[in-house]
């Protein structure tokens, strides 16, 4: 007698709470997925991956205080064995491939049909790389082989923790907001700033804010403005 097929245990990150409520009634529609949890940022999707073991965690880059592509990047180191797919409105090449960079198996559009949903599922539960039919249409036939290893983000000079302060000052947080977020002493935070300003050579906030909306650190709609 077979043994019954396990479903594929999924985890949904995304910062808005109607986009949640509409991505989990798809996907618990789906014969064979089961969603185990769901989180509103990078930090808590962190804890609830430790909590619940999901095989495949579908997030979104776009939230607030650790985005979906540093989360990817821990989750490759700290979670190896759980599969990310980044669930994005954005089609551009240097989103897919920091997302793939920092660990992602799959890019999804979230324009895409459910059909593709399933199938992106299937494909990174089963170990492969996905990515959205229209992108993948676009890029060079190398992409996946060799563009990856050879492109370099402008942010991969940085530290994980400076990348994290990066977006922090620019979703508006000031230092004694940042040590509590990070649950670091302030001194600490304005030591890691200084060495990213160094490292960027660029010294004020304006700059700092400029140029994580350059490099996509922080969406434009994400902006915090006063």
């Amino acid at each position: 007698m077979s043994k019954p097929i396990q479903p594929i245990r999924v985890m949904l990150a995304d910062d808005h709470t109607l986009v949640r409520a509409g991505i989990r009634a798809l996907l618990e529609k789906l014969p064979g997925v089961e969603v185990v949890g769901e989180a509103g940022d990078g930090r808590e999707m962190l804890k609830l991956v430790k909590l619940h073991q999901p095989d495949v965690v579908l997030m979104d880059i776009a939230m607030p205080g650790l985005n979906g592509l540093e989360a990817a990047a821990r989750m490759a180191k700290e979670f190896p064995d759980v599969r990310v797919v980044i669930l994005s409105m954005h089609h551009n090449e240097e989103y897919v491939w920091r997302a793939l960079n920092a660990g992602a198996a799959g890019y999804l559009l979230k324009k895409a049909a459910t059909t593709e949903l399933a199938t992106a599922l299937q494909r990174v539960a089963q170990g492969e790389i996905y990515l959205s039919q229209e992108i993948s249409t676009r890029l060079p036939k190398n992409f996946l082989l060799d563009g990856i290893a050879k492109r370099k983000s402008p942010l991969e000079q940085l530290t994980g923790r400076q990348r994290e302060i990066l977006q922090l000052i620019a979703e508006g947080q000031n230092t004694k907001g940042i040590a509590e977020v990070l649950k670091v002493s302030p001194k600490t935070v304005e030591y890691h700033r200084m060495k990213l300003m160094d490292c960027l050579n660029v010294h004020d906030i304006p700059g700092l804010v400029r140029f994580a909306l350059r490099v996509g650190l922080l969406p434009q709609e994400k902006l915090v403005t006063g």
